[in-house]
């Protein structure tokens, strides 16, 4: 069995021990620690699919969005993460604990927004790629008006952008992660894409 499939395996396990049905409204739920966060990206990638990312922009109304899809980037030896390249300006806030925001500008035109997850120094990230009704990751953060301004944003402690529990999904379907043939067939090809 490979890591992959076992991670999958203990996840469906924690779904099926009587988490899966528990849904919540749309009005709120209760925002996730910093435990949440502190895990392995292959074990938080997918357990955000359903969350509710909630934010509260300048005009102090809270909106909330489902998660749908998300993709995985597993530190310094997965290729297609930003951390391989080492620990940089651009990268420093993936190297600090699980529950913060990653976001960075690609194509000069669209911003990424990327949840830290697992422990110090140990720089690992999850993207955000669609939310109920929204897919793409661009598209993402235009309908959030995500910009620069939230990168190192504390999830568990912002005023303006947090993410809610909701129910465990344990009917989603994985893929390869989109746009890395730059890390080569190995890496472009780890089903790390996790979607509703």
């Amino acid at each position: 069995m490979t890591e992959d499939e076992r991670i999958l395996r203990d996840l469906s396990g924690i779904a099926l021990n009587g988490m899966k049905g528990d849904r919540r409204p749309m009005t709120g739920g209760k925002r996730l620690e910093r435990g949440f966060f502190e895990r392995d990206v292959l074990e938080v990638a997918p357990l955000l699919l359903s969350k509710v990312l909630a934010i509260k922009p300048g005009d102090n109304c809270i909106t909330r969005f489902r998660i749908t899809e998300t993709e995985a980037y597993r530190g310094e030896e997965d290729l297609a993460c930003h951390a391989s390249k080492g620990r940089t300006p651009r990268t420093e806030i993936m190297y600090h604990e699980g529950g913060r925001l990653y976001v960075y500008l690609v194509y000069g035109m669209y911003w990424m927004l990327n949840v830290v997850t697992g422990e110090e120094n140990n720089p690992q990230a999850v993207l955000i790629r669609g939310l109920e009704d929204c897919t793409g990751p661009g598209r993402v953060t235009r309908r959030l008006g995500i910009d620069r301004s939230y990168y190192g944003e504390d999830l568990t402690s912002s005023e303006r952008i947090w993410i809610e529990d909701s129910e465990i999904i344990t009917d989603f379907k994985t893929g390869p992660r989109v746009g890395i043939n730059y890390a080569g067939e190995y890496w472009k090809s780890r089903p790390w894409r996790y979607f509703i």
